[in-house]
């Protein structure tokens, strides 16, 4: 199995909840489900996740955590005639159990794409500084996937001033956040945000 060299995923945790049948594609079926991935903290994220029927049945049996290397992939689905984009964890074949022993590579992303919105750099009441960027990665068939990444401290400050079509280079983690939404009528509910959270951000020249 060969990996795309500019999309490349590792996650190491367990499944969380029963697969469920997601899709078909040249007489192979896809599930989705749930894929738990602690952090050195102890909070976990959790993490939407596509498999094949082929790869599931070569999933170790019982809770045991184990490993899978994929892609970061994005989906844009209507809800009320309004489009949103939807990243998941495209597993694509089982990690090497090396690589599973190293915490840096139990939820490992290196992406390599181009920057498609301008940067939104703030600070937050704390003193936390952020940017929010969007990166557009290519893939086979002329398709592109549209990644969330969230750089902190001295990346944040160094993402802020990059412009739109900038070619770039991402490391980090695939990570699930919650956040509140305030709605028009002033209720507020909680939603989950997945992104990569950047340990290291360079351009490509």
């Amino acid at each position: 199995m060969k990996i795309c060299e500019t999309n490349e995923a590792q996650l190491f945790g367990r499944i969380l909840e029963e697969p469920v049948y997601s899709h078909s594609t040249y007489d192979e079926q896809f599930f989705q489900m749930r894929f738990g991935v602690p952090r050195l903290s102890g909070h976990m994220d959790i993490l939407p996740t596509i498999i094949s029927a082929s790869l599931l049945s070569a999933v170790p049996k019982g809770e045991a955590p184990f490993g899978l290397r994929g892609q970061l992939r994005s989906y844009n689905q209507a809800e009320k005639s309004i489009n949103h984009l939807h990243i998941r964890f495209f597993a694509q074949d089982l990690q090497d159990e090396l690589d599973s022993l190293c915490p840096r590579r139990q939820n490992f992303v290196f992406l390599e794409g181009f920057l498609c919105k301008p940067p939104v750099y703030r600070v937050t009441p704390f003193g936390r500084e952020i940017t929010d960027m969007l990166l557009a990665v290519n893939r086979s068939f002329k398709k592109s996937d549209y990644i969330p990444v969230i750089a902190w401290g001295k990346n944040a400050r160094f993402a802020k001033n990059l412009q739109v079509g900038q070619k770039m280079r991402i490391e980090g983690r695939f990570q699930s956040r919650e956040y509140e939404k305030c709605l028009p009528g002033g209720e507020k509910i909680t939603r989950t945000a997945y992104e990569v959270s950047a340990s290291s951000v360079s351009i490509v020249i």
